[in-house]
């Protein structure tokens, strides 16, 4: 019998260095899961991150939208006297294309008449052949470096670059908590493992003490002291196995099938061991300028900056200059040789409101709002780099600790070893070795525990960086 416990501890050592067993975990009926997996899963379809790609294709669908304001517009129209005095009969297609600068727009047609026409609609003659007509209309002041179709375009071109930064601000979110998600589902998986293994031991034992009991070799009372071990041992692997059903269901929010439904871990992909944690950065504010919510910000001071161009422009007086060509074809039509040769027309229209009180009230605005976001870029980056400061710090503690929590767990691996032999050769007591043993179980439990602290401390100072590769986005 005591050949066999010693074996069962030196099982239980062995399982607290390598925790996950093919008893516990099934390895060998499943393909391990993988770290990248679950976070190649989140990135494709975590809700959060196609509800954050929909607004990204909801702001490229408005910036179509803006595009739309120079759009080129055909116009066409007819019409014919069927009763009355007069007969005439007249037909117009107008193209009108937006210029980007300038602020004004080209316009060409050509229109064909016949018949006779009131003199109220004298404008209506043309030759034989039609008319055939091109002209522009340019801003000289206002509306010369910017107007609202160009505002509105610009507008919204940043609208999708901050739809984009949140859709990445969103992404390094759930791409963190993925990763404490899986970490704490493969800690639960060790965790129960190392308690099995404690429970196993003790009811082995109980078998071999059953037949010392037998032939008067141990008290009966042995028995009880025993089944009380077994019992709080049971008790710690249903609490385990409660854990790991806990951490199973967490994790499916992140890991989904093609169809995007959630989708609980087999334990038997269990794998053998936590995953290596991500990289520390050299330099965790070298990339502030990657934080999403700081471009976010950067951004709307953009837009804001634009607007307030936008508002400035509206009081400059506006200033018009019209120039067109007309020219009939063919043959004389009813209206005579007025509508002979070719016409041209040059003009200028000024328009210029007194006050200006509107666009006066909304450059204040918009110079305030812009003071205001700068001021909340400084408190974000302020924060932002506080935190980041305190990340390292809480991933040099965690590194320390798990380095605390190896050399204890190799020492107290080191005592129940050495327990185990005294209680071989009859120099140590039952009780005894059950602490040791506990202690040694314990002592990995904290050193699992150590690790998966250190591993999301690494997370959070990832994503705190923006640090992509670590975090599986890139």
């Amino acid at each position: 019998m005591r050949r066999g416990v010693v074996f069962h501890l030196a099982a239980l050592m062995l399982g607290l260095a390598a925790p996950v067993a093919a008893t516990a975990a099934g390895v060998g009926q499943g393909t391990p899961l993988t770290l990248e997996e679950v976070l190649q899963s989140s990135r494709r379809h975590a809700p959060q991150v196609l509800e954050a790609i929909a607004k990204v294709r909801q702001a490229e669908g408005k910036a179509v939208t803006a595009e739309g304001a120079f759009d080129t517009v055909v116009k066409a129209e007819a019409e014919s006297r069927w009763t009355g005095f007069y007969d005439g009969q007249y037909a117009a297609g107008t193209i009108t294309r937006p210029i980007e600068n300038w602020g004004g727009s080209l316009y060409g047609g050509y229109r064909l008449s016949s018949g006779r026409f009131p003199i109220y609609e004298d404008e209506r003659f043309t030759n034989n052949f039609g008319e055939i007509k091109v002209g522009a209309v340019l801003s000289l002041m206002r509306d010369r470096l910017i107007d609202d179709r160009r505002f509105g375009r610009t507008a919204a071109r940043i609208d999708i670059d901050i739809a984009e930064a949140d859709r990445l601000l969103t992404a390094i979110g759930v791409q963190r908590r993925a990763i404490g998600a899986y970490n704490l589902w493969v800690v639960a998986g060790l965790r129960l493992n190392i308690y099995r293994d404690l429970l196993k031991l003790a009811q082995e034992r109980q078998v071999g003490f059953k037949r010392q009991v037998q032939l008067g070799a141990r008290p009966s009372i042995l028995l009880t002291e025993n089944e009380q071990n077994i019992l709080r041992r049971e008790t710690l692997v249903a609490r385990a196995e409660q854990e790991l059903a806990a951490a199973a269901n967490a994790l499916s929010l992140f890991l989904r099938d093609e169809n995007g439904a959630p989708m609980r871990p087999d334990p038997t992909r269990l794998p053998t061991a936590l995953p290596s944690p991500a990289p520390t950065p050299v330099d965790p504010r070298a990339n502030l300028g990657a934080r999403p919510d700081l471009r976010q910000i950067d951004l709307r001071i953009q837009q804001a900056t634009n607007r307030l161009a936008l508002d400035r422009n509206a009081l400059r007086p506006r200033l018009d200059l019209k120039a067109e060509v007309s020219q009939d074809i063919g043959p004389l039509g009813d209206g005579g040789r007025s509508r002979a040769g070719t016409e041209t027309k040059v003009g200028v229209s000024f328009t210029l409101p007194l006050q200006r009180r509107v666009a006066k009230g909304r450059i204040d605005q918009t110079t305030a709002e812009i003071e205001a976001i700068r001021r909340r870029r400084q408190q974000t980056e302020e924060q932002i780099i506080n935190a980041i400061d305190a990340l390292a710090i809480d991933v040099q503690a965690t590194e320390k600790l798990r380095t605390l929590a190896a050399d204890e767990y190799e020492r107290a691996t080191t005592m129940a070893g050495a327990e185990a032999r005294r209680f071989t050769l009859g120099a140590s007591d039952f009780f005894l070795v059950n602490v040791r043993e506990e202690a040694a179980a314990d002592a990995g439990v904290r050193k699992l525990d150590a690790a998966y602290r250190q591993i999301v401390a690494r997370a959070e100072l990832a994503a705190a960086a923006a640090d992509l590769r670590a975090l599986g986005l890139e």
